[in-house]
């Protein structure tokens, strides 16, 4: 326990004893609830953490980073032992990360890489998902105008993704066969965003877009819109992640062609744990799981746990509906009877 560690103490007299309990607090500083997945993923940390015994507090930066640091500070002082931290600018935050590690407060980078060496890193293999997204879009057009919607270029997840799509690509672009006619980040994932850069970029290829490689769902349904205002959708294989509702709906209507799923019950639950593991006193490398991690753009080590995605097509939709993650009638809502297994 650090010196915030929040000691409860029951000065409540039963049968002559006094009772004192000690419980550990864990902390979360979301950046944003704007995509569907972070309630998901909150709901997931808050039961693994009642599951062992310990108290979730929080705060939602609303998509600013000088919130985020004021957030970080707050939670150090209602006495978190742990803070998980899902980064809106994972430069601009650490200072505050560095401020909760020198009063021996463990801190894990929810999803997005802090690269600090005194942190811990929590995520998806998210060059592998880059890749399963850019697999996904090449079975289905192995060549043509391909436009890539990256994600915010604050996050070091956009250029993991974009890297791993990359690698898949690459040799098609070197050849000739694939020719990058429009790439742009999205500032803070914004779909609006992402159908904004999409209407550009059809508007200066004259609609002729073959493909787009879009880095999560919130994006893809941006760029699907701009596709559909031109009466492209279904016709253009599009990428996204994160399994959202809507996503795996239009990958049941053919308009998007695949989304990488990543569990967040999964991620949640993980990342309660280690939280626990960490305030307990767990070293970071003797972390349950943990591996080592310098992928970062600065090539830091760190200990990290990185689960694995599943691409979901629809071919495969049955896997999504199986888990629970949603139920058959919003994956199916009108699609054609008999156009999609798992909706049979």
């Amino acid at each position: 326990m650090n010196k915030f560690a929040a000691i409860l103490l029951a000065s409540t007299v039963l049968c002559g004893t006094a009772i004192a309990q000690d419980q550990i607090v864990v902390g979360v500083s979301w950046n944003n609830f704007q995509e569907e997945r972070w309630k998901t993923d909150e709901a997931a940390i808050k039961a693994a953490l009642e599951a062992a015994g310990a108290q979730y507090i929080s705060a939602d930066a609303q998509s600013s980073a000088s919130k985020q640091l004021t957030d970080i500070e707050s939670l150090i002082s209602q006495g978190a032992d742990a803070i998980i931290v899902l980064a809106q600018d994972s430069d601009a935050i650490g200072p505050a990360v560095a401020a909760a590690v020198a009063e021996g407060i463990p801190v894990v980078g929810y999803d997005r890489l802090i690269e600090n060496p005194d942190a811990f890193y929590l995520t998806f293999d998210n060059k592998e998902v880059g890749r399963m997204q850019a697999r996904g879009v090449f079975e289905v057009q192995p060549e043509g105008n391909y436009v890539f919607i990256k994600g915010n270029s604050a996050d070091p997840n956009a250029d993991f993704l974009f890297a791993g799509q990359m690698e898949v690509l690459q040799e098609a672009v070197d050849s000739g066969a694939i020719v990058n006619v429009g790439e742009a980040y999205t500032d803070n994932w914004n779909p609006e965003v992402a159908q904004a850069n999409m209407e550009q970029f059809l508007t200066a290829n004259n609609n002729e877009v073959d493909a787009v490689v879009a880095s999560n769902d919130g994006t893809a349904g941006g760029a699907i819109a701009a596709l559909s205002a031109q009466g492209l959708a279904g016709s253009v294989p599009v990428s996204g992640q994160d399994g959202d509702h809507a996503a795996l709906n239009r990958i049941a209507l053919g308009t998007q062609t695949v989304s990488v799923w990543k569990d967040a019950r999964e991620l949640g639950k993980k990342a309660a744990e280690i939280a626990v593991e960490l305030a307990g006193g767990t070293a970071l490398d003797a972390v349950t799981g943990a591996t080592k991690f310098a992928d970062g753009p600065n090539g830091v080590e760190m200990n990290a746990v990185l689960l694995a995605p599943v691409p979901i097509t629809k071919d495969n939709l049955n896997l999504v509906i199986d888990a629970g993650w949603v139920a058959k009638d919003v994956v199916c809502q009108g699609v054609a009877a008999g156009s999609v297994a798992a909706c049979n």
